[in-house]
């Protein structure tokens, strides 16, 4: 691994090496029949959340002795993920890598799920980071005051993208129009890259997004960023202001990527994930490899992180039910 100053791009090619390097030996040791511990991860492939979980599985794996190995299963925003976690034996064996909306929003927003939140015990919430209203470079403002009165100057001819529906990016431009009095429609897409990718184009003039996705597209000038919704300023563009200091601190808004297993599976093994995946964070290589994506290492657990997760869940139901929201896949 090298330093926190690596680039995305580099980010994302070691992680691909990585990714064929812990292939292999998964595929082997399930030939073999030997110890296996599945990652499954509820997201498009080669995306962050991706990476986050190939990056700590190497280390993890050789605390807990096994061989991880990481599937990504996609579909209804880490639902499909979190069926197949919830329909595995609650051995510790099979790891749901989930983010922030899966857990706290999901089951709000999709009918007919066969799962609840109680079915699972997030164990550590290892990153966090901050989304972003972000712009085509085209589009004549810089902060968030010239935005507003940008939208409100075109009526009818600009849209909020987000990364997909359901999710903070989304209720953020809901919260976006309410606040401002603006009528911008959600046009949501599936997953950061294609949106990120439309955003660049100009197919979509603004949106939520997630910072740690559009770093490198914000940093080339492909994109540029208005506000993030974080606590504090994002740490990779420290000259980007946030919703709070600009006088909107309703927009604090961050989303975390965490391990999740079954809520009945036995505290010996929660305990022994737990102490694998401190120690994994801890590592000055792994800090360093996701350091580069953007995004902060929180590495939180116990009650504290408990109530920040009740807390979110509470915050997001209200936002739901205001809205009326309900995902169709």
């Amino acid at each position: 691994m090298e330093s926190s100053s690596l680039s995305r791009r580099s980010f994302a090619a070691g992680c691909a090496a990585l990714g064929s390097t812990l292939a292999a030996p998964g595929l082997d040791a399930l030939a073999q029949g030997r110890d296996v511990t599945r990652f499954f991860v509820g997201a498009a492939a080669g995306g962050p959340v991706e990476a986050y979980a190939r990056v700590i599985g190497e280390h993890m794996q050789k605390t807990l002795g096994t061989t991880i190995v990481t599937e990504v299963r996609p579909g209804a925003n880490g639902s499909v993920a979190a069926q197949v976690t919830a329909d595995a034996p609650a051995d510790g064996k099979t790891v749901w890598i989930g983010t922030q909306s899966m857990i706290e929003i999901n089951p709000l927003v999709y009918e007919g799920l066969r799962w609840k939140a109680s079915d699972f015990t997030v164990l550590m919430k290892g990153l966090e980071g901050p989304i972003g209203l972000v712009v085509n470079p085209k589009a004549p403002v810089q902060t968030l005051a010239e935005t507003i009165d940008w939208i409100k100057k075109n009526p009818g001819k600009l849209s909020i993208s987000s990364y997909s529906p359901g999710t903070p990016g989304h209720f953020l431009g809901v919260q976006l129009n309410e606040r401002f009095g603006l009528d911008l429609p959600h046009v949501p897409y599936r997953g950061s890259a294609p949106q990120v990718t439309d955003l660049m184009a100009g197919q979509v003039m603004l949106g939520f997004t997630q910072m740690p996705s559009v770093l490198s597209q914000i940093q080339a000038g492909s994109i540029r960023a208005i506000a993030t919704t974080g606590a504090r300023r994002f740490a990779a563009l420290p000259d980007i202001p946030t919703f709070t200091e600009l006088g909107y601190p309703d927009f604090l808004a961050t989303v975390w990527y965490g391990i999740i297993v079954r809520s009945n599976t036995p505290a010996d093994i929660k305990a022994r994930i737990v102490e694998a995946a401190k120690l994994a964070h801890a590592d000055s290589q792994v800090r360093a490899a996701l350091a580069a994506q953007g995004l902060d290492m929180v590495a939180e657990t116990g009650p504290a992180m408990e109530e920040s997760i009740r807390q979110g869940s509470e915050r997001w139901g209200r936002v739901v039910k205001a809205t009326g929201f309900r995902a169709t896949d």
